[in-house]
C-alpha cells in the first residue's frame, strides 16, 4: 500500500507519547492556578456525584452493613 504522508507505521507517535506531549504543551500555557482550579472543580463534581449515588440507594459509599 502506498504511504502518502512519508511516515511508516514504526514512526507514528504512540498514544502515550501524544498524551505526554499534550500535557507538556498544556503545562507551558497554564500556571499553577489553572491546575488548582480544575482540581477543585473535579473534586466538587466527584463529591456531588457521590452524594447523588448515595442518596439514591440509601447507603454510604463504603457501607458494608
Amino acid at each position: 500500500m502506498a504511504n502518502n504522508n512519508g511516515n511508516s507505521n514504526d514512526s507514528k507517535m504512540s498514544r502515550e507519547e501524544r498524551g505526554r506531549k499534550g500535557g507538556e504543551a498544556t503545562a507551558e500555557n497554564h500556571d499553577k492556578d489553572f491546575y488548582q482550579d480544575i482540581g477543585r472543580k473535579g473534586g466538587e463534581a466527584r463529591s456531588q456525584n457521590d452524594n447523588d449515588n448515595n442518596s439514591s440507594n440509601g447507603r454510604g459509599r463504603n457501607s458494608n452493613d
